[in-house]
């Protein structure tokens, strides 16, 4: 940790921990020290206005009210400085439990401030305390929105005023070290950053195919001019929807990887077990995070087996059929919002509901690879180290069977691996035939 940011959080908390003692003096009807202040206006926040630290430029993005300032640093406190809360495990004599007032969750030991936490401190939890908390714990609050300061509800505590409040994962890591860390992949944000090591040369798709991956690259280097330098931000809708279709194991993964990698993007696969919820309205939830987060930092973001989150809406028969219909119609109102890049991925496009069909501006069809591209797969794959027998025709094999990419690539690796636990013996053909007919069968092309 660098030692401007070091510094600036540590006048921060000095400043907290202040507030905390003159909460619970007035509180606990305790004398203070003289010439202690008395209220919080007389104890104003640290002035940062002039540091460079990454908590600086976070304050300085707009005016905080004393409540947000709270908040920031409320949910920052179990992360610099725990022993801060414990004065709220204090128990209540008369009644032998700990004080309501508080709030907060506990496990074991430690304690997570929630939004009855942040309501006592600014003002004793009073009602004009609550609705001031109450107001930037709203989903459409910039810390809520830009996952700031998350509000973690659970079923002993559901209500916003209740939850546990955190700061994000990836938030914390820059204002520690002044970098970003990822988000974490979980049910609060169900998404995953994908790269590749490979480069545009290692693909291997079919020219209509490489032209049509062009025209998403061309969105991304060239739409913020088209939209707002040429004026048409008011005539055409924002961002670029493009899908990606074709049998499994085409590319389509590693092609929008890709795409991202050559734009300095990064991309995010949505994780769609971690989406969709028996819950009413949590797939809209979880969903709006996403979208939200990549808004803010220009990802890409990437819908695998697009038609499991985005098929066709059907017959309202009952209020499950209704409440599904609801979830297809807040996806195309995110998707026709966002004005970033989405990208679909389907093997059965016909599956996807009409209305998103008709919106998307770029449709990449990823074909199996022909015999000549199979080939260009086959030379490529194997490793430098690798030897083949002389009885290895990858031209006839290329011929012969009409393989994916990616089971190619399956059966390069099956065999090299048998080569490399046989004291890096040549790779026969009897050892690829055997390792194609493992493949074709897994894929069920072939009986076992």
């Amino acid at each position: 940790m660098s030692d401007i940011h070091l510094a600036d959080l540590e006048r921060e908390l000095e400043w907290f921990a202040r507030v905390l003692d003159l909460r619970f003096n007035v509180y606990f009807a305790r004398e203070p020290r003289p010439g202690a202040p008395r209220t919080l206006a007389e104890l104003p926040p640290p002035e940062l206005g002039d540091s460079t630290s990454a908590y600086a430029r976070l304050l300085g993005e707009r005016p905080l009210e004393l409540v947000e300032r709270l908040a920031l640093i409320l949910a920052l406190v179990p992360h610099l400085r725990p022993q801060l809360l414990d004065v709220f495990s204090v128990k209540n004599a008369t009644f032998d439990r700990r004080f309501t007032e508080f709030g907060g969750t506990r496990s074991d030991d430690d304690f997570e401030p929630s939004g009855e936490t942040l309501a006592f401190i600014l003002d004793g939890g009073s009602l004009a305390a609550r609705a001031a908390v109450l107001q930037i714990l709203e989903p459409d609050h910039p810390f809520v929105r830009h996952d700031i300061v998350r509000v973690v509800p659970t079923p002993r505590a559901p209500s916003a005023m209740k939850a546990a409040l955190r700061i994000s994962p990836e938030l914390l890591g820059l204002l520690l070290t002044g970098r970003r860390s990822p988000p974490a992949h979980d049910p609060e944000f169900p998404a995953l950053r994908i790269d590749t090591a490979m480069t545009w040369d290692d693909l291997v798709l079919p020219p209509s195919t490489l032209r049509q991956l062009h025209e998403v690259q061309t969105f991304i280097a060239h739409g913020d001019t088209l939209m707002r330098a040429w004026g048409m931000a008011t005539r055409l809708r924002p961002g670029h929807r493009a899908l990606f279709h074709g049998p499994p194991g085409t590319g389509k993964t590693m092609s929008a990887a890709l795409v991202g990698k050559l734009a300095g993007r990064d991309v995010y696969r949505v994780d769609l077990s971690l989406v969709v919820s028996k819950y009413i309205g949590e797939t809209e939830k979880n969903l709006s995070r996403v979208f939200d987060r990549a808004q803010q930092r220009g990802w890409l973001l990437f819908f695998d087996e697009a038609d499991a989150l985005f098929g066709r809406r059907s017959a309202t028969n009952d209020a499950h059929d209704r409440y599904a219909n609801q979830e297809v119609a807040y996806l195309l109102q995110r998707i026709e919002s966002f004005d970033g890049i989405t990208i679909l991925a389907s093997n059965l496009p016909d599956n996807l509901d009409d209305a998103f069909a008709r919106r998307f501006e770029s449709t990449v069809y990823f074909p199996l690879p022909r015999p000549a591209e199979r080939l260009r797969l086959w030379t490529r794959g194997f490793s430098p180290k690798a030897r083949l027998a002389p009885d290895v025709d990858l031209a006839a094999l290329a011929r012969a069977h009409e393989l994916s990419g990616a089971s190619i690539m399956n059966i390069i690796r099956r065999v090299s691996l048998t080569a490399i636990a046989e004291a890096e013996r040549a790779i026969s053909d009897s050892d690829l035939q055997q390792a194609i007919r493992h493949e074709l069968t897994k894929d069920g092309r072939i009986a076992g």
